[in-house]
């Protein structure tokens, strides 16, 4: 195109003074899946697709073809063809109106780059142009042109897009009966719409090829196989999967780019966006209209999945918001980070006894517990698994609001622009805004030992998006926050044993749940890969009692389910300098000799804590019940079986065998350890093991 403007340039022609970049036109975007997969492609600044290839990719056919049909001397016309000028003019004055033309290719080259009005002086300049453009170029220099700048209907420019489009070829790989169908086209794209006027098209693409008979181009054997083969179109349809994702990559999209190679798998995304959108149907009742979910491909940050709504047709819901990218309150979401800052910095171990009891702190602020109760002394594995407040916001005021903020930032939560005074140590229970993409690609910097990257959007071209790599955890820090969100049996109290973040195979998992459940998330990952969804509704209405576990926990779950077959991820490394040992259950301290109730723990070898010296246990009992803690209230969940809601009965002996009683029933077995489905009311539960005995009371509420 840069070559036609310069010749028309040299004719010194005023109306093309306009400049030069009115006909530079940027190819359109053409977007393809990880696996080359078609997704979307985009309009170019001329509203057509437009995809120029060099002449040498254009089918040999196709030039024979419209050379055929449109311009039979080409070859041999200085850009004005004097006898077809002729002949035409006789028909139109012998028929009394216009009813033929001879207009060469090239003439219809300098038409598409300065449109002429159709009169006598109109005409007379565009033979002008074409005769500059036949001084200055080649004729396969024109041909190459002419085929870019083709119009072939259904916005369409250039053959390269037309073969796509209606044959779902490569211009370069045309068979002849299609060749000659496309450029039948050319005379009118509206009359001959091959969407809309199939058979009228054919008949054009059986005349062109008589004309190519006619004139030598093919044999009668070539003519009578191309006219007998069957045209099917085989891409009518363009393809638009993924749309938020793909609205959001194209503007990122280098403009001299034309084939663009996303990060997307395609077959997954497809998989997520049904599951989103039955998931979000199922839970309508409960005032829940949408949902959006991302998966991140750890090793290389590279974007597998993204899907910004259950609907993006949907405008009732706003189905045209990207939730992916919406600012959002993460709720508990960011309490791995924060216990992982306070295990960094030594302050705390997962080990270490926290009293969660209500608290009032700096400047008045008292946070409930999800549960509306009260657990007493929890270990920070324990608060950290079953996402109790109190205890994230006495860790984040071991670090500081503002080293907390510090850390979210270095994780990619460039959305968290106040000061650390104006969150406070509320940014531990989520009150700043987040978006669903950073907090899965924060997840995913546990996933990778600690180490932060940009997420990739496009393998080819390269593009990530804005950010550097950076180190946010060490990777014993990491290593410890993983090892608490993979312990389901530590989440067991909260959330139960068979909640949707139980799953046949190693997985870190997290839920988030804001104030006046108006947004809630579940992240979670592998070594392999992570994932992030959101459930809510776009107005920022509440949803009705829909938690993370119960709104966006599902969700999770099935994709997790799903990866794991499609892109199967080893168990998590315990990295160097990671020990392993026994604690005292009551000090959270390693275990001395005088001590009763230990357990295993995990822990960084430079922060280990003393040896408890037993002090402690000088009026402790030989019987302790572990679990349920006194108080405990567990409530019912709806969207859950009732068979797979149960609380584990736990006590801590110094000799086997324990003897269970329930509101005065003596339950079967001798276990310490036993479960029982939880039942509506408030219920009084012993234990008797080594002639002492141990009591508790609880609630659950329906």
């Amino acid at each position: 195109m840069k070559r036609v403007w310069t010749v028309l340039l040299l004719g010194l022609l005023p109306c093309l003074l306009c400049g030069e970049e009115a006909f530079l036109l940027a190819p359109s975007k053409q977007i393809y899946d990880r696996y080359g997969a078609p997704m979307r492609g985009f309009l170019s600044e001329n509203n057509t697709y437009y995809l120029p290839v060099p002449l040498a990719d254009v089918s040999p056919w196709l030039i024979a073809a419209a050379v055929a049909a449109e311009d039979k001397r080409f070859f041999s016309h200085p850009g004005v063809d004097v006898k077809a000028v002729l002949r035409a003019a006789w028909q139109n004055a012998r028929e009394g109106e216009v009813v033929s033309g001879a207009s060469t290719i090239t003439q219809q080259l300098a038409r598409a780059v300065e449109p002429r009005p159709k009169t006598l002086w109109g005409k007379a300049g565009e033979a002008w142009n074409a005769l500059l453009l036949e001084r200055k170029m080649t004729k396969e220099e024109i041909l190459e042109e002419y085929f870019n700048l083709l119009e072939l209907g259904n916005l369409t420019q250039g053959v390269e897009a037309a073969a796509r489009f209606y044959f779902n070829v490569p211009a370069s790989e045309l068979s002849l009966s299609q060749a000659a169908f496309l450029a039948g086209l050319a005379k009118s794209p509206t009359q001959y719409n091959p969407l809309r006027h199939f058979a009228r098209a054919l008949k054009r693409r059986d005349w062109v090829l008589k004309q190519m008979l006619d004139n030598g181009f093919i044999d009668r054997e070539m003519y009578d196989i191309a006219l007998a083969e069957k045209l099917e179109l085989r891409s009518a349809a363009r393809p638009f999967s993924a749309p938020h994702f793909t609205r959001f990559l194209q503007p990122l999209v280098p403009s001299s780019a034309k084939d663009v190679y996303a990060t997307i798998d395609r077959e997954l995304q497809l998989y997520a966006e049904e599951l989103v959108k039955n998931y979000v149907s199922r839970l309508a009742e409960e005032n829940v209209t949408n949902a959006a979910a991302v998966v991140v491909e750890n090793d290389t940050g590279a974007v597998l999945a993204y899907v910004g709504s259950a609907d993006f047709y949907n405008e009732k819901n706003n189905g045209q918001v990207d939730g992916a990218r919406a600012l959002r309150q993460p709720g508990s979401a960011l309490k791995p980070f924060v216990y992982g800052l306070a295990f960094e910095k030594g302050a705390l171990t997962p080990a270490s006894l926290i009293e969660d009891e209500d608290t009032f702190f700096e400047g008045g602020f008292r946070p409930r517990n999800y549960d509306e109760s009260y657990h007493g002394p929890v270990s920070a594995r324990g608060a950290l698994a079953c996402s109790y407040n109190i205890p994230a916001v006495k860790a984040a005021e071991k670090s500081g609001a503002a080293n907390l903020l510090a850390l979210l930032r270095r994780a990619g939560f460039s959305t968290l622009e106040k000061p650390a005074d104006f969150y406070g140590l509320g940014l531990a229970l989520g009150n700043g805004e987040v978006r669903l993409l950073d907090l899965t690609n924060a997840y995913a910097s546990l996933a990778r030992g600690g180490v932060y990257k940009p997420l990739l959007v496009a393998r080819e071209p390269v593009i990530r998006l804005p950010g550097r790599e950076a180190r946010v955890f060490d990777e014993k820090t990491a290593y410890l926050v993983t090892d608490i969100l993979a312990d389901n049996n530590a989440r067991a109290p909260a959330f139960g044993l068979n909640s949707p973040l139980s799953v046949p195979f190693p997985l870190a998992a997290k839920t988030g749940t804001s104030k006046d459940y108006k947004d809630n998330f579940t992240l979670a990952y592998t070594p392999r890969w992570t994932i992030g969804v959101w459930v809510g509704n776009f107005d920022a209405t509440p949803m009705q009692q829909i938690s993370g576990v119960t709104g966006a926990g599902p969700i999770m779950h099935d994709l997790a389910v799903y990866l794991q077959r499609k892109y199967p991820s080893p168990p998590f490394e315990t990295p160097e300098g990671v020990t392993r040992a026994l604690v005292c259950a009551q000090s959270g301290l390693l275990a001395g000799p005088a001590c009763r109730h230990t357990k295993e723990e995990v822990f960084d070898s430079a922060h280990l804590p003393a040896v408890c010296d037993g002090k402690h246990t000088a009026s402790a009992p030989a019987l302790a019940i572990t679990s349920p803690s006194a108080g405990d209230v567990f409530k019912l969940d709806p969207s859950v079986p009732l068979s797979s809601q149960s609380v584990k009965f736990e006590a801590a002996c110094r000799v086997p065998g324990c003897a269970w009683t329930l509101d005065g029933n003596t339950l079967p077995g001798v276990s310490c350890q036993t479960w029982w489905t939880l039942k509506p009311g408030k219920h009084a539960l012993s234990v008797a093991c080594g002639g002492e005995k141990a009591s508790v009371s609880f609630e659950v509420l329906p």
